[in-house]
């Protein structure tokens, strides 16, 4: 049999592959991905942040002045007054005379302890940051210290109001302070209104 010829017979075109359309999702799926494990890996290589003794013993006494619930404890038990009892009568000067010298012992004692602690602890760290946080814990201690060292000074000026009979009133009206004002602060010199009025003052021109 004869070959039937092709010549003159067009060839079909090849059928082009189809193009594959890019997911727009996934594609910011994968970004997100992407950014995520970027981030963790930048966490990995930041160095852990050191906890030095200096850093702690700081907080320790931040944290320690935040917590001062009262200006002092006594050691003195509270005065249980009688009826009818004379007000600021000669027991009554001598408790009170007891609750001055008991808290200007305390705060004696505290400002000895700084003293001793400051001694001890003093070091030349050879990291900066740990200098820096021993120069700012000592700065807290001797600034509460000075405002004790100021209280002490008003607690010998009470002691003396004593002497001269001229504790438990006060010095703007003249009038009773009252046994329970006093115990809960000794060197008080205004009574609860006038402390007020002059609180409101205070805040008024501030």
């Amino acid at each position: 049999m004869a070959k039937r010829s092709t010549k003159g017979k067009k060839s079909k075109p090849k059928k082009a592959a189809p193009v594959k359309r890019k997911n727009p999702a996934l594609k910011k799926k994968v970004v997100k991905k992407a950014k995520v494990l970027s981030k963790k890996v930048k966490s990995l290589k930041k160095p852990a942040k050191k906890t030095t003794k200096a850093s702690k013993s700081l907080s320790a006494v931040a944290k320690k002045l935040k917590q001062l619930p009262a200006p002092f404890v006594s050691r003195v038990k509270p005065y249980n007054a009688t009826k009818n009892e004379e007000y600021m009568n000669h027991a009554q000067r001598e408790h009170f005379r007891k609750v001055l010298l008991s808290w200007k012992r305390q705060l004696l004692d505290e400002m000895e302890r700084t003293v001793h602690h400051m001694q001890d602890e003093a070091a030349n760290f050879p990291d900066p940051n740990d200098r820096a946080t021993q120069e700012e814990e000592f700065s807290l201690e001797l600034r509460a210290r000075d405002r004790e060292r100021k209280l002490i000074k008003k607690i010998d000026e009470t002691t003396s109001r004593i002497d001269n009979n001229d504790y438990g009133y006060c010095d703007a009206c003249g009038v009773e302070i009252g046994i329970s004002r006093l115990e809960a602060r000794p060197t008080a010199t205004l009574c609860i209104d006038c402390k007020t009025i002059d609180e409101i003052r205070e805040k008024h021109y501030s």
